[in-house]
């Protein structure tokens, strides 16, 4: 899986992205619009791309089941095998802790994700109840507030 990652990061490297209005290409300006164009067409073979490989176990717990886009959000969903917990046992006492280093991953991981415009979200769901456990949105903003902390 992170052979899969890293082949869509790179193609992530040959986008030009910024917040600025524009971006010098070629000594003429590049329009945000048409980064924001290409940003999604890149995202849309990131999910056909990834979605060939699901299911795939994750670790002992955890599979990931999906990858879909809307507009330039990327969300993955992942199934838990909970075991004997309740869902909302693991609601109440995973999820600060999956909260967290989740964030940190992701802001290490998938940078140039998020510094061209894309956000991720994760969502995580019962293997059993196929409910949904919880869910984490991920920004560019949010990883710049942990450098802060």
């Amino acid at each position: 899986m992170q052979k899969l990652l890293l082949s869509t990061v790179a193609m992530f490297i040959l986008t030009p992205s910024s917040y600025a209005t524009e971006v010098i290409k070629d000594g003429q300006a590049y329009p945000v619009d048409k980064m924001r164009e290409q940003n999604q067409k890149i995202v849309k073979m990131v999910v056909s791309e990834i979605s060939k490989t699901l299911p795939q176990q994750v670790d002992k717990y955890t599979k990931m089941t999906q990858i879909r886009d809307e507009n330039l959000t990327l969300i993955y969903t992942f199934e838990i095998n909970t075991g004997a917990k309740s869902d909302e046992a693991v609601r109440k006492e995973d999820k600060p802790r999956m909260k967290k280093a989740i964030t940190r991953g992701v802001c290490q991981s998938s940078k140039r994700f998020l510094d061209a415009g894309v956000e991720l979200t994760y969502e995580y769901k019962s293997a059993l109840t196929k409910d949904e456990l919880f869910s984490f949105h991920m920004t560019q903003e949010i990883c710049h507030g942990l450098k802060n902390d």
